[in-house]
């Protein structure tokens, strides 16, 4: 892991190890597929930040399950725009399906707090959340995490799937933003 790298105008610094994210990652599969065995439950992993969260949980998953893909948006540089916008939807039937929404990070919790009553609408059977990270003292909507990988400052981090202005996300351990 590099001591710090720099991406745009901003420096950061190594936060968590990918072999330490890895091993969280693995530990949140087998969890799940305890907690789901028999139930094939429907993932749905929101775009961008999600998709390496996603592919490496699901790949630790060994019971019958399903992924699918929405895009919600909610970041520009290194802060919520507040505003969440939809850009691909979803088409498979969620009616009486578990359902496991897989996000990146719980900071706000605007984005799964405008996403998740259009899932409720659509009455599954269960609906729980699992987040790479979750910042519980930036959290300003009542959203609940039922699997989380790290518990996070309210610093800006990136890399394993998160970004600053679209890079970093490829970088496969985790760095925090040294502040001016």
């Amino acid at each position: 892991m590099a001591a710090t790298i720099k991406i745009h105008d901003k420096v950061f610094t190594p936060f968590i190890s990918k072999e330490t994210i890895e091993q969280r990652v693995a530990a949140l599969g087998k969890q799940i597929d305890e907690d789901y065995a028999g139930k094939n439950p429907l993932f749905i992993a929101i775009l961008n930040g999600s998709f390496i969260f996603a592919a490496d949980l699901f790949r630790h998953i060994t019971i019958d399950a399903e992924i699918s893909f929405i895009k919600l948006a909610s970041y520009k540089g290194t802060s919520s725009t507040g505003n969440v916008v939809t850009a691909i939807g979803m088409e498979e039937q969620l009616h009486h399906r578990h359902i496991i929404i897989l996000e990146d990070i719980v900071d706000t919790g605007k984005t799964l707090y405008s996403f998740l009553p259009e899932i409720e609408l659509r009455q599954p059977a269960s609906l729980k959340i699992a987040t790479f990270l979750s910042k519980p003292s930036a959290l300003k909507h009542p959203v609940h995490a039922d699997y989380i990988g790290f518990e996070v400052p309210n610093k800006f981090v990136l890399g394993y799937g998160l970004d600053y202005d679209g890079h970093g996300r490829n970088l496969p351990e985790l760095y925090e933003l040294v502040e001016d």
